[in-house]
């Protein structure tokens, strides 16, 4: 498989690293605006030719095509913040070749009821192209990453092998990460973080279709396993609740984000001083967006890794029905920063994402996983993707609760 790689920041990075143990992949272009950061991650990967570096613009539809033609990729690969998914998805589509995604293309709030009623949803872009994608026999991978990803492979699981009915999924994330030396230090794209927290959380019922709630609602606490504990979790949007719905029958979704009180105080602060805006405003002259101020104000999270201490969580609660009795289950994933930076030189929440997308990558390569129009991971069998998760370093727990 020749894969383009747009964007080579930390989950990049993570991906081209894990993707580089494993003979299918035949070559991966890093393809980046910071064209130093892509040489830094070819010069640790050491294989020049197998990782050629290139710059690009992710804004311009056209920079991607052309690459994409130069190297004759068979997927574009988008590790990009997700503003920059429509021109990629659309690259993809114009140059006739697979698309993967791990953030579908964004929302916008409704006008008038923002926290009853979804406007544009996390996807809609994406799914209303879907028809066109498959007439030409191609196919769009969204939301594969680690959530929405493997949350969603295992969702499927829970319907296939664990459940006769469903009636709610949750997914549920949690960590005891901390990161030292830092008053405030995201382990993730600040950019897509300020996006998914403080836009209104969108849920999923049988009898109400989707609808939207206040950011950090409906706060619980959750018992995350492997000696992380009890964490408070709230209401965050995310793709989840926009995919799982279409391929697993279930009577309501949701999804909940283990932040801290830290954090939610920070992104609200952020919120009432103008500086989650992601348009540009006029600064002395320059045209800058807030957002992008305060993403260059913080440490980069791709070199965090030292600083890390501690596990992160990601898993799929399930409630329903098993040969007539109640049944709950929580299918999980435990990523250890000491363990991710010894196996791959990259901190834990970044590779944790990474290996799903190159899982991805194989399945496709060798038939087990096939499509045509805009999927889901919830449209495909989940057995081969969770066979293999042990082998990349990253084997799934289930526990009966």
């Amino acid at each position: 498989m020749k894969v383009l790689l747009v964007g080579v920041g930390g989950v990049g990075e993570a991906i081209a690293v894990i993707a580089s143990k494993h003979a299918w992949l035949e070559k991966m272009v890093l393809a980046d605006y910071n064209k130093n950061r892509c040489l830094e991650v070819q010069q640790k990967l050491g294989d020049p030719d197998r990782f050629p570096v290139e710059w690009v613009d992710a804004s311009k539809q056209d920079l991607i095509e052309e690459l994409a033609r130069k190297y004759g990729v068979d997927l574009i690969m988008n590790a990009c913040d997700p503003i920059y998914n429509e021109p990629i998805f659309d690259a993809a589509y114009a140059v006739g070749c697979n698309y993967m995604d791990m953030a579908m293309t964004l929302s916008w709030p409704h006008p008038e009821n923002p926290f009853e009623k979804p406007g544009v949803k996390l996807g809609d872009y994406q799914f209303e192209r879907a028809e066109l994608w498959q007439k030409k026999g191609l196919l769009a991978l969204v939301g594969l990453g680690v959530e929405p990803g493997m949350a969603d492979v295992f969702a499927r699981y829970a319907q296939d092998y664990l459940f006769d009915e469903i009636e709610e999924i949750g997914i549920r994330d949690g960590a005891n990460l901390e990161v030292r030396g830092y008053e405030f230090a995201p382990n993730f794209s600040i950019w897509t973080t300020i996006e998914e927290c403080l836009n209104p959380p969108v849920i999923w019922e049988k009898d109400k279709g989707w609808f939207t709630t206040a950011p950090f609602s409906e706060p619980e606490v959750f018992e995350f396993p492997e000696g992380i504990g009890p964490v408070e979790c709230v209401n965050v949007e995310h793709e989840e609740v926009l995919l799982v719905p279409r391929w697993v029958k279930t009577k309501r979704v949701t999804f909940k984000y283990g932040l801290g009180d830290q954090f939610i105080s920070v992104l609200k602060t952020l919120k009432m001083l103008g500086l989650d805006n992601k348009e540009p405003i006029n600064v002395k002259g320059v045209m800058v967006a807030p957002r992008d101020v305060v993403a260059a104000c913080l440490p980069d999270p791709a070199h965090l890794g030292d600083h890390m201490f501690g596990k992160t969580c990601a898993g799929t609660w399930v409630k329903g029905v098993k040969d007539g009795k109640p049944r709950q289950v929580y299918l999980y994933q435990v990523a250890d920063n000491e363990t991710c930076m010894r196996e791959f030189k990259c901190q834990a929440v970044v590779a944790q994402t990474a290996f799903n997308a190159v899982i991805g990558m194989e399945l496709l390569d060798s038939g087990l996983w096939k499509g045509t129009g805009v999927l889901g991971p919830e449209a495909f069998d989940p057995i081969p993707f969770m066979e293999r998760m042990a082998g990349y370093g990253f084997p799934y727990g289930i526990k009966e609760m």
